[in-house]
């Protein structure tokens, strides 16, 4: 009897403590957002909607458990100016202790600079062939290797040309004649002596000497560097046989190779300048004459003909130069601090301050940028002010309030769980 009243104690004990607990239990599940919001707001705030913190994109009318994670929906109260959905508000000491530094974006021509590497070539306009007028020998060579330096009027070579003596002899017989009406004659027969390649100062030595010369000396035209010598002393040479090349060094050629990417930068007549490692310190002013139309299917790069003033013919073919080409935008656009702009890989966002401690999240679309501007081809005007450090907790806060998810059109998101509350519009 005694055993059985244990039993029905224990029973009764065991029930009374199932039901406390379940008491207990159920009273802390309830949500205290159940509660009127203005009671439950700091500060008497009204709520704006409620959301899940791991889904803050997603926002409800009505509290209750998140149909995403087996929590309760977190609240969003107004900050005292109305609906700041699009925008955040931080207090001025935060604002103040995260350093928050802010620019105006101007608007201005974007002026950056290519960079390119380039090698020095001769000038391939300043180049002069010199070749037998008549048919002869060379007797003699006084340059005889390629490139050797020559001034202009320098002996290149003599030549024996019989054709250039016979010339001669004509010419003195009509120029000694006393016989009237030779004149044409006279002049006819000094203009051969030109064409057959003798120079006006060859003409008067023999118009002094009074007889032919059978040896005709040749001298360079220009000054410059023997760029190809074609014969030898013995070398018996037709009319017309190209006999040596001579390179003009005034002027040289550098060959800049220009990445594909940067060739709708850089256009003719562009001024740049350039630095050789053979000069250290020194810079040297020219301009693209052209870009050569042909891209490099190996490096993908395009040639760009630079023009430089060689007039100490200190530049040598095959150095080795770095090239800087000076480039603009093509007209005045917007431009912020390069810093302002935050890349997340799928967009550009800049934050912008609107004043009295509110930020928003404005996405942009990007152009050039160079000396540590960024040209802003849409999204923000001239004038707004926008964030240059601090910019990525704001971005993290913006980020919780669901700002960046609305520039996907977050905002247009209406999921719904049958257990859970209704998503707001």
């Amino acid at each position: 009897m005694k055993s059985s009243r244990l039993i029905l104690a224990t029973l009764v004990g065991l029930l009374v403590g199932i039901a406390v607990t379940w008491f207990v239990l159920h009273r802390a599940s309830v949500p205290a957002a159940f509660t009127p919001p203005s009671s439950s707001a700091p500060g008497d705030k009204p709520v704006l909607y409620w959301y899940d913190p791991m889904a803050p994109d997603k926002h409800f009318d009505k509290p209750g458990k998140s149909p995403y994670m087996d929590m309760q929906l977190v609240p969003r109260y107004a900050n005292g100016s109305g609906d700041t959905r699009g925008t955040i508000s931080i207090d001025s000491r935060a604002v103040q202790n995260l350093g928050v530094r802010t620019a105006r974006a101007e608007r201005g021509t974007l002026t950056s600079t290519v960079r390119a590497t380039g090698t020095v070539a001769f000038d391939e306009r300043a180049v002069t062939v010199v070749q037998a007028r008549v048919p002869g020998i060379v007797e003699h060579l006084d340059v005889r290797a390629p490139l050797t330096a020559v001034k202009q009027g320098q002996s290149l070579l003599t030549l024996l040309a019989p054709d250039w003596t016979a010339a001669q002899e004509d010419y003195l017989a009509l120029r000694h004649s006393q016989s009237q009406g030779l004149d044409e004659l006279r002049a006819a027969s000094r203009q051969r002596l030109l064409l057959l390649g003798m120079s006006e100062a060859q003409i008067r030595a023999v118009e002094q000497a009074g007889k032919a010369q059978t040896r005709i000396g040749v001298t360079a035209p220009r000054a410059g560097v023997i760029g190809e010598l074609s014969v030898r002393e013995g070398t018996t040479v037709m009319a017309g046989t190209p006999l040596l090349r001579i390179n003009g060094l005034d002027t040289v050629w550098i060959n800049a190779t220009i990445p594909e990417a940067q060739v709708g930068r850089v256009t003719p007549s562009a001024a740049i300048e350039a630095e050789l490692p053979a000069f250290p310190g020194e810079r040297f002013a020219g301009e693209i004459e052209a870009l050569l139309p042909d891209i490099d299917a190996a490096t993908r790069t395009q040639v760009a003909r630079i023009v430089l003033r060689n007039p100490d013919h200190r530049l040598a073919p095959g150095m080795f130069a770095h090239v800087g080409i000076a480039t603009a935008t093509p007209k005045a656009s917007v431009l912020v601090p390069t810093d302002a702009v935050i890349v997340t890989g799928t967009r550009n966002v800049v934050i912008v301050a609107d004043g009295q401690g509110r930020f928003r999240a404005q996405e942009v679309r990007i152009g050039d940028e160079a000396n540590g501007k960024t040209q802003i081809l849409d999204g923000i005007a001239e004038g707004d002010s926008v964030v240059l450090s601090g910019q990525f907790l704001i971005d993290s806060e913006a980020s919780l309030s669901g700002t960046l998810a609305r520039l996907q059109g977050g905002d247009a998101a209406h999921e719904t769980h049958p257990d859970a509350a209704e998503p707001k519009p």
